[in-house]
C-alpha cells in the first residue's frame, strides 16, 4: 500500500510513532505537499492519503474517510496566516498572494474576504517556501501556511497578522478542519483498516510524547522549542462531532457558491 504523509511538522504526531519504529506499518510512506497528495490521490497513484478537506468535498464519490483522524483547530492553528501591509478590510483590489500548496487553506480565505472582512482582493497563486517569502516584496499580502507560516509569524514583517482558524472560529463558532485522512474506495478494506489501526496508534503515542517531536520540529525548522510546543498543542488529530459540525459548515458554504459539489460524508468501515 502507499499512503501519503505531508511533511510539515503538523503531521508529526500522527507519524511519529511509526517514523521511530515503535508502530509497525504496513505501507510504504510518500511524502508531499497536500496539493502534490490530492493530486496523487485523484490519480489513484495513492491508497490511503492525508489530503485537504476540500479535496475531499470536490471528489467525495472516490474517497472513503478515514475516522477520527484529522488535522483541525478550535481557535488559532498559527500555521495558516494572512500577512498584510493593510487591513484585511482594505485589500480590496490588491494583490494578495495565494499558497498554491493547500486548496483548503484558499477556499477559507475566499469565505473569509466575503463574509467577515466583506471585500474582494486580487488573488495570486505564489509559493509557500520562506526563501521565497522573504525575497518578494511586490505584494500587498500573502497567505502562508505550514512551516513557513511559523517562521513568519513573529517576524514582525508584517503590521497585520490573521490566524485563519481563529478568525473562522470567531465567526462561526466551531472548529475548522484542514485536512482528513481518506482511503480509494476500490482499496482492499482489511488492509486500509490495518492501516487506519496503525495511523491512530501513532497518533495517540505522538499527542503523548509531544515534547519530543516538539524538539524534532525545532531542529527541521529552527522555530524555538516552545514555540513548537504550543503550535502542537493548539492542533486536533480527532475527527469527533464538533469536528464534523465544523467540517459539515465549511462544505456547505462551499456548496452553496458552487465551488464544491454537493455531497455526503462517507467512512471506511467494515465489510
Amino acid at each position: 500500500m502507499k499512503i501519503g504523509r505531508i511533511p510539515y511538522i503538523n503531521c508529526y504526531p500522527v507519524y511519529g510513532a511509526i517514523d521511530r519504529g515503535i508502530v509497525p506499518l504496513d505501507g510504504e510512506l510518500v511524502d508531499g505537499i497536500p496539493t502534490a497528495l490530492n493530486g496523487m490521490m485523484a490519480s489513484g497513484a495513492l491508497d490511503i492519503s492525508v489530503v485537504s478537506a476540500v479535496e475531499y468535498a470536490r471528489d467525495s464519490e472516490r474517497y472513503l474517510l478515514l475516522p477520527d483522524l484529522a488535522i483541525s483547530c478550535d481557535g488559532p492553528v498559527r500555521s495558516v496566516m494572512l500577512f498584510s501591509r493593510l487591513p484585511a478590510e482594505r485589500l480590496g483590489s490588491r494583490s494578495v498572494v495565494v499558497s498554491r500548496s493547500s486548496m483548503t487553506s484558499v477556499a477559507l480565505l475566499q469565505l473569509l474576504f466575503e463574509n467577515v472582512w466583506h471585500t474582494l482582493p486580487d488573488f495570486i497563486p505564489g509559493d509557500a517556501e520562506i526563501r521565497d517569502i522573504r525575497a518578494d516584496d511586490s505584494h500587498d499580502a500573502r497567505l502562508v501556511i505550514g512551516d513557513a507560516a511559523l517562521v513568519l509569524r513573529d517576524s514582525g514583517r508584517y503590521p497585520y497578522v490573521y490566524d485563519l482558524g481563529e478568525v473562522w472560529k470567531s465567526w462561526t463558532d466551531l472548529p475548522f478542519v484542514f485536512a482528513v485522512w481518506v482511503a480509494q474506495r476500490g482499496v482492499d478494506v482489511s488492509r486500509a483498516l490495518a492501516v487506519h489501526a496503525r495511523l491512530i496508534e501513532s497518533r495517540d503515542w505522538g499527542v503523548a510524547h509531544r515534547a519530543i517531536l516538539a524538539s524534532q520540529a525545532h531542529d527541521a525548522t529552527g522555530v524555538a522549542t516552545d514555540v513548537c510546543d504550543q503550535y502542537l498543542s493548539g492542533l486536533d488529530y480527532r475527527l469527533s462531532y464538533p469536528h464534523l459540525a465544523g467540517l459539515t459548515e465549511f462544505f456547505r458554504r462551499l456548496v452553496k457558491q458552487g465551488r464544491v459539489p454537493n455531497g455526503t460524508l462517507s467512512f471506511l468501515t467494515a465489510a
